[in-house]
């Protein structure tokens, strides 16, 4: 537990700042004695390593990257893997979403890209889902994963300025907007990261009560 701050209990496998502080405001107030802002800590202060993604789907990866920062850590961990799931393209780009391009985080290049692809695709066709599996895992091995999606369709040119990734082109269902066009708390309401952070939140208790 080198490098672990002693006040530690909880370990997200992320160094994204958004998804620690979705994190910390779920758990705010939900177990009696966890300070959130201290004790609930990411995967940069632990210094813990990127861990590689070499599963092919995305319980697998967030299996993997929330096992790994348990063993190195001897806490409890969290980590998710989530991506965009295209119905006419089988579910890709799924686990390669972020690199769909060939660019690991290109944004811009990823979405230029697939629109190409779905050129030709009516709307009735263009149904795609966000899909978040979210994993807890403990040191002795014991793990809990949990699966959500965020359904919508996809638009054929970008909107909004909000989100990140596919945001712009996905427009929920039900609703008349990108996921780029709805305010932060409209997003984390019905975002498939929070509804799988908040599937999980039963075992998350469990496990640090």
């Amino acid at each position: 537990m080198s490098g672990v701050p002693a006040s530690a209990r909880l370990v997200l496998a992320t160094r994204n700042p958004g998804k620690l502080r979705e994190l910390r405001e779920l758990l705010r107030g939900r177990i009696e004695g966890l300070d959130v802002d201290t004790q609930v800590i990411d995967a940069a202060t632990a210094g813990v390593p990127d861990v590689p993604e070499t599963g092919v789907t995305f319980e697998e990866n967030s299996l993997l990257k929330a096992r790994a920062v348990a063993a190195a850590t001897g806490l409890a961990a969290i980590a998710d893997d989530s991506g965009l799931a295209v119905d006419v393209l089988g579910g890709a780009p799924g686990i390669f979403s972020a690199r769909w391009s060939g660019r690991h985080g290109d944004d811009a290049a990823n979405l230029d890209l697939l629109l190409a692809q779905l050129a030709d695709i009516p709307a009735a066709n263009r149904g795609a889902a966000f899909v978040c599996a979210a994993a807890l895992a403990m040191p002795d091995g014991a793990a809990v994963v949990e699966r959500a999606e965020l359904r919508g369709t996809l638009l054929t040119e970008p909107r909004g300025t909000g989100g990140f990734g596919y945001d712009p082109i996905l427009q929920p269902a039900g609703m008349n907007r990108s996921a780029a066009e709805l305010a932060p708390e409209e997003k984390n309401a019905i975002s498939h990261r929070g509804q799988a952070f908040r599937a999980l939140l039963p075992a998350i208790v469990d496990a640090l009560a």
